[in-house]
């Protein structure tokens, strides 16, 4: 990354401090002391303690492999599904501890939707897609799936494009398309958070500036955290940024204190490019 890159970063940071909506918690989620092992010899997260504000954007940037989209995938457990994982630590989502045993796992990734870096619809129509957990639930009340639909497109800035077509085939739509119906159907269940990891990374950037300006709106219902390598994204959509690196949370504030005046050099670094 060039420092004329990190200028132009600086220059877009947000002009003003993020504001939390009346009644929203700031610890909504709350990490302390987490770390992650892959294997008792591969330590990814070392003693991560952050607090996650309730419907605002929260950015993760840092070079590759310094854990972000390991910690994304523990607040809906996904990294359950590795075989020799361990965990020391807590995370809490809404005040409740998401490890504890008693809690079912499905039930918490209904509340934290993911949505990754490619888009990958199944091979059904637009509408199926949108209510495929819907249906899986035992939902088939036809009135009430078409209001989810017709809800969960236009809360994905996608209504006005597919209306015409809910019954058409999903691989039809491009590239951009297919990330925000892949958000409707997030969304489609109420959750309560949204992971988005690289959303952006296989856009255009006409698309890209689409889901952009969605992100900035869907923290108006629900809290946002996105993994990012893009620091301009970062400034443009995220009230919060954490920076992490080498498996530690270096530091987190506000998106314009981060870019603008960094607390620890190992910020400053990367954002101006000299390194990552």
């Amino acid at each position: 990354m060039t420092n004329t890159t990190a200028e132009n970063t600086t220059e877009e940071a947000v002009e003003t401090a993020p504001t939390t909506p009346e009644g929203a918690k700031l610890d909504y989620i709350k990490v302390e002391d987490f770390s992650f092992n892959y294997t008792p010899e591969v330590r990814v997260l070392d003693k991560i303690t952050m607090d996650i504000p309730e419907k605002q954007v929260t950015s993760f940037i840092g070079p590759s492999g310094c854990g972000k989209t390991t910690l994304l995938r523990n607040f809906n457990r996904m990294n359950d599904l590795i075989p020799g994982i361990t965990h020391e630590g807590t995370i809490h989502i809404d005040g409740q501890e998401i490890f504890d045993k008693k809690l079912e796992v499905i039930s918490l990734r209904k509340r934290i939707r993911m949505i990754f870096q490619k888009a990958n619809p199944f091979p059904k129509s637009i509408y199926e897609n949108v209510v495929y957990s819907l249906r899986v639930a035992g939902r088939n009340n036809k009135a009430l799936l078409d209001e989810v639909v017709e809800t969960s497109l236009r809360g994905a800035a996608l209504w006005d494009e597919v209306k015409d077509r809910l019954h058409d085939s999903a691989l039809g739509l491009s590239g951009g398309q297919m990330q925000r119906l892949s958000i409707a159907h997030a969304i489609a269940n109420q959750p309560e958070v949204l992971l988005m990891d690289e959303p952006c990374s296989a856009l255009d950037p006409i698309a890209t500036a689409k889901i952009e300006e969605l992100i900035c709106k869907l923290k108006n219902k629900f809290t946002v955290i996105i993994v990012t390598h893009n620091m301009q994204q970062a400034t443009r959509v995220s009230d919060q940024t954490a920076y992490f690196y080498l498996g530690k949370m270096i530091e987190m504030n506000a998106t314009q204190e981060i870019f603008r005046n960094p607390s620890c050099e190992e910020t400053e670094r990367y954002i101006s490019g000299k390194f990552g």
